[in-house]
């Protein structure tokens, strides 16, 4: 089926299939012209001869071809999250029609009850305005919309206390249906729930403040972001650069654990809350805890340590001249997310008045330039000789400390 669907939509960007394969074509197409470019090949003979004039060249051809790669990625990416929708609608129903068959089995030999109705009609009630904004936001993935972060990627606070939102809402639509249907009695005391309450008030609380946190450092400049392609289901469990993340592995783990717990013991007892153990509330307070002590001291602010003459084998040592190459030792330059090709195409250098972009230098499988703790840059001939202040502008727009060099003739 996605085969025939890609034959039928072929690129069009607002194909998932056909922006998937378009995406897949450009990334191929710039990793085998790196390689090329790294190996010496594909230079035109005019700029050859001179070093500095080369780098250039295959800086710029690079950059074109990483906007391109970029653009398609885009692409892919809003394709991917209108389509998606129709994958959490189908989560959804499906849930509800797997609700509905283990129900049907199970009573092959007790016969049906009053429970298992209230059970099913809770999840049908449920499911319709879940349906309903999976279509509001059809453009944003569906039900995963309030999910997806202002990063473009899946937050693990916000899964985790969606997920104990619905089951908090199922728990009480159960209960008052089987109140309707005639149960004798139904426990909804304070004293049965107040574990499942919260556990709710913590996961909810930790989003919110989750947000807050991120905002107010991105916005102090004490955090780097930046936007992702599309969501990802590893989101949940990863940093930005896609490696696993401890803190938030434990918080969506022991959330989730203890998430089962409470639905099993819901599914034992459905005439009462589920009491979920103060040692197991605990346990979720303290995967909270670490995880927004993680968000509130995660990243740091880009920083300039040195800047130095850059000096090739056979150079004298000498002052920094007009030309010259210089090179900034620092830290935090390539932000998390950021290691990708357009990103780098974004870092700049300011020269006291003069902006000059970072030059790509391509080395198999990956560039030598830039890297997170040191950036290579010419000196610009537009930048008058004397004392110059140098600073970095980083992929997330986040500017480094300013640092004084002294410019000779």
């Amino acid at each position: 089926m996605a085969v025939q669907e890609a034959r039928q939509c072929g690129d069009h960007a607002g194909c998932a299939e056909g922006g998937r394969a378009g995406h897949r074509r450009a990334v191929a197409a710039f990793l085998a012209r790196r390689d090329e470019l790294a190996a010496g090949q594909g230079v035109p003979a005019a700029v050859a001869h001179s070093p500095g004039a080369s780098r250039q060249w295959v800086s710029d051809a690079l950059a074109q071809s990483a906007r391109a790669v970029a653009a398609r990625g885009r692409a892919a990416g809003d394709a991917w999250l209108r389509r998606v929708r129709y994958a959490t609608l189908g989560a959804v129903w499906g849930g509800i029609l797997a609700l509905l068959l283990g129900q049907a089995l199970t009573a092959l030999g007790t016969g049906w009850t009053g429970s298992r109705t209230a059970g099913l009609v809770a999840a049908l009630v449920l499911a319709v305005p879940l349906t309903l904004a999976a279509h509001a936001h059809r453009a944003r993935g569906g039900v995963l919309a309030p999910l997806i972060g202002e990063d473009n990627r899946l937050s693990t606070s916000r899964a985790v206390a969606a997920c104990w939102l619905l089951f908090a809402v199922y728990t009480v639509l159960f209960l008052a249906l089987r109140l309707v249907t005639g149960a004798e009695r139904v426990g909804l005391g304070i004293r049965q729930g107040a574990g499942l309450l919260t556990v709710f008030a913590l996961t909810a609380a930790v989003a919110v403040a989750t947000r807050r946190i991120v905002w107010a450092r991105v916005v102090g400049q004490r955090l780097q972001k930046v936007r992702a392609d599309r969501p990802r289901a590893a989101d949940l469990l990863c940093d930005d650069n896609g490696r696993a993340c401890l803190t938030d592995v434990a918080h969506a783990l022991v959330s989730g654990a203890v998430l089962v717990v409470a639905a099993v013991r819901l599914g034992r007892a459905p005439d009462r809350l589920p009491e979920v153990p103060w040692s197991l509330v605990l346990l979720v307070a303290v995967a909270a805890a670490a995880y927004l002590a993680a968000k509130s001291t995660e990243g740091g602010r880009p920083a300039i340590l040195s800047v130095v003459r850059s000096r090739e084998a056979g150079d004298l040592d000498a002052a920094i001249r007009i030309g010259d190459d210089i090179e900034i030792r620092g830290t935090g330059f390539v932000p998390a997310g950021a290691s990708g090709p357009d990103p780098l195409t974004r870092l700049v250098v300011r020269v006291g008045p003069v902006h000059a972009h970072v030059p790509l230098v391509p080395v198999p499988g990956g560039f030598a330039n830039p890297t997170d703790t040191v950036l290579t840059v010419p000196l610009p001939v537009d930048v008058e000789p004397g004392r110059v202040e140098v600073s970095v502008v980083t992929a997330s727009g986040v500017e480094t400390n300013r640092v004084t060099i002294d410019v000779v003739d």
